[in-house]
Order: C-alpha cells, then structure tokens, then sequence
C-alpha cells in the first residue's frame, strides 16, 4: 500500500538513541524547517565516552524544552503538524525509553499519529535532508559510534545488507583509541585532529582481510593499545595518523569490493564517522577510481539528528507501515 504524501505536511523528528536530544520539524521531500540538538558531550566527557544512565536523565530534562524551541524556532502550533516519527531502535534502551515515551505522550496530546523509526533507516535518508543528493541504485557506508556496515540500495527503502561489523564499530575504535591517547570526548573529531599533525610511521594491521565485506576493529583497538604500553614515548600524533590510517585502507578497500560486485551510480557516506574530513577525502578519491558519485550529507546532518528520523518518518507513512513506537534495541538495518 502507498500512501501520497502531502506536499505541505510537517513532520516533526525526534532522536534519542544515544547522547544527543535532537528534534526537528520536515517536510516529505527532505527541506528541514528548523532543527535543534541538546548536546552531552560536556556531561559525558570526563568518563571518556557515554555514560548510559546519565544520558538517558538528561534525555528527561532536555527533550521537552528541545521540541518547545523547534516549534517557536519555526513558528508552528502542534496542530500544524502531520505526525510524530520517533527513534525507536537501536540505541541506548534508556535513551529510547526517554524518546519513544515522550513521542507518545506528545502525541495522545496533540491528537497526532506517532511512527517508531529505525535509527539505521534514519543514517539512510540524512544524504537526502535539504535537497535529494542520491542516485539510484546506490552504494551505502554507514560508520558511526555504534554501526558499521555497507548496504545496497536498489531504491528508496529497498536495502540489501552487504557487510558489516563482526565486533567493534569504527567510531567506538576511534572513540577508545581517542581515550588511549589521552584525548577529549568525542573522540572522531580529536584524533582526525591529531593525526593531521603526525606521520603515519606505525605498520598497524588492516583487520578483516579475509572477512570478503564485513568489518572488524577490534584487533587494531588492541593493537594500539600494546603498541602504546611498549612504545609510551612515541609521538601520539603519529599514532592518531597511523590509527587512523589503517581504519581508512580498511574502509577504502570494502567500499570497492562492494562497489565492483554491485553496480551502483553512487557511493552513499553517512553516520556520524562521515564527518570526518579525512573519511571524506578517502571516499572522493576512491569515487574518482570507481567512476561514481559521492554523496555526503552535508556534516550537520551527519551525526544524530531529528531531521534524519523525521524523513525516514515520511518513509513509512508513505508505505503504510504502522511501525509502533516501542524501543527495540535489536533492529538492523533490514527492519523497518
């Protein structure tokens, strides 16, 4: 069953699956009409990553006051809005407590219809916020702190998954690698900062060789971390170009074995790793090699966003799913 979409209907967006509160009011064909995000990171940086109890209580005391701002930001009443679309999964089960309870609670309010949308599904369509950048069928990199992992999309909403994680993400790997070296959280952004400064001279290994499409960080997690305990004087600047490094030879050569075993007009990057201007860099070169399209979300809509759930939101209207808003921390990316 498809469902026309009205040209004017406003959806408002709601993210919580881990640190960042960030709601958003959009549109069906992706123009985002104003967008906020409560930021943790001073909260959790002196644990050097997500402390989940403590996000999910600031998740409490942000999440209406970050709905109100949108709202006034955008000069809208409830009653302006289409419906609700909520992460529903995965995430933090108590962040998404937070969010799917609030969503529904909003919406018995507000008398609107409220959709549970999959945070993966969400990554998905944040290349298309603002304006559409994808061309079909299409190759997907999705790298984040919690997901890695490639997918081929036929068409919108029809994904294939084609590789991803045995273990760690790239980002948690970045995120612990980050902590080893004694740098602030986030740990993406410090470490692509440090190693802009360094020389890769470290021969870390480029994990999952043999694992044809799928990802595996942790053994050069821990590889760093002996590299460190044996080597303390190196200089930490090459260590972060080193990491970094190996992560990108890593994430260069799967993105091209996908691309050769599945045609695709472009090479889709997103997640919040997609923010790295280093990942950036690597990804247009290798489009260039490939003779394909890159496309990137532009870096706001990068990490997690309410915009990005808001649209996947019209995605389900638009096909008539009734995905309720109950928190599901085991959803892939196959799941609606």
């Amino acid at each position: 069953m498809t469902t026309v979409l009205p040209d004017d209907g406003l959806m408002l967006g709601i993210e919580t699956s881990c640190d960042d509160t960030g709601v958003a009011v959009v549109r069906p064909d992706g123009q985002v009409v104003a967008a906020a995000v409560a930021s943790q990171v001073e909260l959790h940086d002196r644990y050097g990553g997500v402390y989940p109890e403590m996000a999910s209580r600031a998740h409490v005391d942000a999440i209406l006051p970050t709905v109100r701002k949108v709202l006034t930001d955008a000069d809208l009443r409830p009653a302006d809005l289409t419906a609700i679309g909520v992460t529903r999964g995965p995430g933090l089960i108590g962040s998404l407590v937070v969010g799917t309870n609030s969503a529904v609670g909003l919406g018995d309010g507000w008398g609107l219809p409220v959709h549970g949308v999959n945070h993966l599904r969400g990554h998905l369509r944040s290349a298309d916020l603002d304006e559409r950048r994808v061309e079909y069928p299409a190759m997907v990199l999705l790298v984040s702190g919690g997901h890695t992992l490639l997918a081929h999309l036929a068409g919108p909403g029809e994904v294939e998954l084609v590789g991803s994680t045995r273990d760690d993400s790239v980002g948690e790997a970045y995120d612990k690698v980050a902590r080893m070296l004694g740098l602030p959280y986030p740990g993406g952004p410090a470490i692509d900062m440090l190693a802009k400064a360094g020389t890769a001279d470290v021969a870390f290994p480029r994990p999952a060789k043999d694992l044809e499409l799928d990802f595996s960080f942790s053994g050069l997690k821990s590889a760093v971390s002996r590299f460190l305990a044996a080597n303390p004087d190196h200089p930490h600047a090459d260590v972060a170009a080193s990491f970094v490094d190996a992560c990108l030879d890593v994430l260069v050569a799967k993105c091209r074995r996908a691309l050769e075993r599945y045609p695709s007009r472009c090479l889709v990057v997103v997640g919040g790793v997609a923010a790295s201007p280093q990942v950036r860099a690597a990804a247009q070169q290798l489009c260039g090699e490939a003779g394909v399209s890159l496309c990137l979300p532009p870096l706001r809509w990068s990490t997690d966003n309410g915009a990005m759930i808001g649209l996947a939101a019209w995605d389900y209207l638009a096909r008539g799913l009734d995905a309720r808003p109950r928190p599901d921390t085991s959803l892939t990316i196959a799941d609606w």
